[in-house]
């Protein structure tokens, strides 16, 4: 992994005062919304998790680490919409895969995808400084290794609930597509630019867009190894 001190430095070294500011003001709206969100929305989490533990044997709650700013490894929270220890299924570019009828995706769990209600729970991930409710979207550990050149600014800020690159395609987005939209965001990042992708993602929820949709790219095949969801993450949407 590059260091994170140099990231750190780089970033530093890109920031203005009017950015700098921003990025102080992105952290209060992040507050603000992930505190009162979470108040508003745990009576339907609680219930959400509850027709999870009936419909399929397994926990509610889906835990996982990521990659979070400069790199640093933090536990990402999700609604589980896998079967208990799903195998994780890879394309040969290192993105995840979930298509159309993926039998590893419950019946319940294609709904909360469909409607994203199943990344609610990252409110908490907010709230801790561990994500910011824009910003990349966070990657696994592994996925490291498919990194190139200014692939890396991407950890130059928080990880992201939503980011450019989810309301551009989604899933149908390949690897190296939705790396150059990660990157382009941090580049461009504004607080209209977020207050953009915030509106664009409500459309992109209520329209179910790309979701569990196979992306189009030559020579992408699917492997999976014995990899647990509970150890390596099966949920697969990134």
């Amino acid at each position: 992994m590059t260091d994170s001190s140099q990231l750190r430095r780089r970033d530093w070294s890109l920031c203005g005062p009017a950015r700098r500011l921003q990025m102080a003001l992105k952290r209060v709206v992040d507050v603000a919304v992930a505190g009162p969100g979470l108040v508003i929305l745990s009576p339907l989490l609680a219930l959400l998790a509850l027709l999870i533990r009936r419909g399929s044997p397994g926990p509610a709650f889906f835990q996982q680490a990521r990659l979070g700013r400069y790199g640093q490894v933090f536990t990402i929270y999700k609604l589980r919409t896998m079967v208990d220890g799903a195998p994780l299924v890879l394309n040969d570019d290192g993105s995840t895969r979930v298509v159309s009828g993926d039998p590893r995706v419950t019946g319940l769990g294609a709904k909360l995808r469909l409607f994203a209600l199943d990344e609610l729970p990252q409110l908490l991930n907010v709230l801790r400084g561990e994500m910011s409710l824009v910003g990349p979207r966070p990657d696994l550990d592994f996925q490291l290794q498919h990194y190139r050149g200014s692939d890396w600014c991407r950890l130059a800020m928080r990880p992201g609930m939503t980011s450019l690159a989810q309301v551009s395609g989604r899933n149908t987005l390949t690897w190296r597509e939705r790396m150059e939209l990660e990157v382009e965001y941090v580049e461009r990042f504004s607080l209209l630019l977020d207050l953009q992708i915030a509106w664009r993602t409500v459309g992109v929820v209520v329209g179910g867009v790309g979701v569990n949709q196979e992306p189009c790219q030559t020579g992408s095949r699917a492997g999976s190894g014995a990899l647990d969801e509970n150890a390596m993450g099966g949920e697969g949407e990134l």
